[in-house]
């Protein structure tokens, strides 16, 4: 600790001066620093330019331009664009400003299994209770062609936006209320809007950009679609053809084949064996099977129609009449 303190001593003449201590600086290493510092900081100011240089370059590149001035387009464009109206949140909840949009193209949410059936319908309800009003409904679908086993075709709509119904109108709150409020329609689709005491869901047109591009996405999948139902056509044009040209036999198999006797169908030997199969009236018969298996008796009664036999058993010495299956039965061979 005594080395870090100088020490006072209290009993020194007047006259005389205290005594100093002798402070020595090496004044040689500190420029030799100060040389490396300056040096490091001039290099990398020629490497990366300051920013009063970079701001002075790019205002020359701006002036050098061949179009207008830049600082005259930046004022035109704040002069054109529109000022924005401050209006309060009772306004905001008014659906009757829409009609000031002019018509503009909404987007209805409907259901995803039937929206084609609720657009139908929402159409022609809208047309009975607002005969004054010109609307425009549009669902974007692909009608997909398919060729039946029969040889018929079938045309089946796909479509592209589920649960979409796009709804072109000058739209107020009457006509907001009435889509709203109708069977298989969950409203429409926009932002909310108002303050903590009461909110509404505000309906938001689609602009004319992205209408244009859901027409010309409908346009294009319906051109894909019908390109490979055509494709599907000539394969299968191709395959019957070599189906055909596998089953012609040559002319020699031809003439065997004419020669053979033709067999006859199965249907007209089902219908033989039936025939001599079915016992005739008032024939003994036997039955094959049910409760009274292995009795023999008497054919009195034959429904073709309904295929039920009526046989008469005598059992205990007294007639017996039952109703039995045709199948069940055979006639007794003597």
């Amino acid at each position: 600790m005594r080395q870090g303190l100088l020490l006072w001593n209290p009993c020194f003449h007047s006259l005389s001066p205290p005594s100093l201590p002798s402070l020595s600086f090496n004044f040689p290493q500190i420029r030799s620093l100060n040389l490396s510092i300056s040096a490091s900081v001039d290099s990398t100011d020629s490497q990366e330019l300051t920013a009063r240089e970079r701001r002075r370059l790019r205002n020359e590149s701006r002036e050098t331009k061949t179009t207008t001035n830049w600082r005259e387009e930046v004022e035109e464009r704040l002069i054109k664009k529109p000022k924005k109206k401050k209006t309060s949140w009772t306004e905001e909840l008014n659906l009757d400003n829409l009609a000031k949009l002019g018509p503009q193209w909404w987007v209805i949410r409907g259901s995803r299994v039937r929206g084609q059936d609720t657009a139908q319908l929402l159409a022609r309800s809208l047309a009975r209770n607002f005969p004054d009003v010109e609307f425009k409904l549009f669902t974007p679908a692909v009608h997909v062609k398919r060729r039946l086993k029969n040889g018929s075709y079938s045309t089946t709509p796909k479509p592209l936006f589920p649960g979409c119904i796009f709804f072109r109108c000058v739209l107020n709150k009457e006509l907001h209320d009435f889509i709203r409020d109708y069977d298989g329609i969950g409203g429409f689709l926009g932002s909310k809007v108002g303050s903590i005491k009461r909110q509404i869901n505000k309906p938001k047109p689609v602009s004319a950009d992205d209408m244009e591009a859901v027409y010309r996405q409908a346009k294009e999948e319906q051109e894909k679609a019908d390109q490979a139902f055509e494709e599907e056509e000539k394969k299968a044009v191709l395959n019957s053809e070599v189906l055909k040209t596998e089953l012609e036999p040559d002319g020699d198999l031809k003439l065997e084949a004419d020669s053979k006797p033709k067999r006859k169908s199965s249907k007209t030997s089902t219908i033989a064996t039936e025939k001599s199969s079915t016992p005739k009236l008032g024939s003994t018969v036997r039955v094959l099977s049910g409760t009274f298996a292995g009795f023999t008796g008497t054919l009195k009664k034959l429904n073709r129609k309904t295929k039920i036999a009526t046989v008469a058993f005598t059992l205990f010495g007294k007639e017996n009449i039952v109703d039995i299956e045709v199948s069940e039965i055979a006639p007794e061979i003597s």
